[in-house]
């Protein structure tokens, strides 16, 4: 590498270091995927299980969120 310009000298370490930042930016996507779909999912199997066993308690929180969604949007 060159220190002066901070440049890789040859162009074998600019081919290496694009295909380091290809392999990077697949895991990160890999990730941003993971770490966004999968606590979705845990999250709505716990609010189905939940509403399954308590359904008239579900049923009063979308009624109360929905009465204060409403005097929100009407005020």
């Amino acid at each position: 590498m060159n220190t002066a310009t901070n440049k890789p000298s040859s162009p074998s370490a600019v081919q290496s270091s694009s295909g380091a930042s290809n392999v990077a930016v697949d895991q990160l996507q890999r990730a941003g995927q993971h770490f966004v779909a999968e606590p979705a999912k845990d999250i709505m199997a716990v609010l189905k299980d939940y509403v399954r066993e308590k359904p008239d308690v579900a049923a009063m929180w979308c009624f109360g969120a929905g009465l204060l969604i409403g005097w929100k949007l009407r005020g």
